[in-house]
C-alpha cells in the first residue's frame, strides 16, 4: 500500500512539474537558414530557403532611422552578421547576440572617434516593459514579445545568418 501511494504522489509531481510552463521550448519543423530583419517596416522573417516560416512585428532602438555608427545613438545596426551567442537568463526573458560589430562597422566607429558599441540582441520585453510604452525603446536591440523570443531561441541555431535592412 505505501508502495502504491508513493507511487501515486511521484506521478502527481512529474505531472505538475511538466505543467509549470518552461521558457524553453523544442522546435522540430524545418530549419531556420536566415533571419531578415526589415527595418522599415518593422518586422522580423525567419526563413527556410526562400520561404518565410515566421514573420513577427518588432521594436528597434529609440532612434530607429539609419545605421548604427557609435555606442550609445539608440540605432540598430544594418548589414549581414551571424547568430553567435544566447543569453538564457537575460533580463529580457531570453536573447539572441547579433555578431555586431564587424571590422566595417569598428572602422566606421573608429573613424569617428568613438567606439561602436556592441551587445546587440533579439531579445523579449523582460518583466520591466510596460504596456503603452513606445514601439522603438531599446538601445539598438531588436525586440519582440516574451512568447515571441521563446519561439525564436528554440528556432533559431547558433551561425544562423541575419540580415539587418534599412
Amino acid at each position: 500500500m505505501r508502495f502504491l501511494r508513493a507511487l501515486g504522489l511521484l506521478a502527481l509531481v512529474v505531472t505538475v512539474a511538466g505543467c509549470g510552463g518552461s521558457k524553453f521550448r523544442t522546435y522540430d519543423g524545418p530549419e531556420v537558414t536566415r533571419i531578415h530583419v526589415l527595418k522599415g517596416q518593422r518586422q522580423l522573417l525567419l526563413m527556410h530557403g526562400p520561404y518565410a516560416l515566421k514573420a513577427y512585428e518588432i521594436g528597434l532602438g529609440w532612434a530607429p532611422e539609419g545605421d548604427k555608427q557609435v555606442e550609445g545613438d539608440g540605432r540598430t545596426p544594418e548589414g549581414h552578421y551571424l547568430i553567435d551567442k544566447r543569453n538564457p537568463n537575460s533580463k529580457y526573458h531570453l536573447s539572441i547576440g547579433i555578431s555586431y560589430p564587424d571590422p566595417r562597422d569598428m572602422a566606421e566607429a573608429q573613424a569617428l572617434g568613438f567606439s561602436p558599441g556592441g551587445d546587440i540582441f533579439i531579445h523579449g520585453r523582460g518583466p520591466s516593459y510596460e504596456r503603452g510604452s513606445p514601439r522603438d525603446w531599446t538601445w539598438g536591440c531588436i525586440a519582440v514579445t516574451d512568447d515571441e523570443i521563446e519561439e525564436i531561441y528554440a528556432m533559431v541555431k547558433d551561425g544562423t545568418p541575419i540580415s539587418i535592412h534599412p
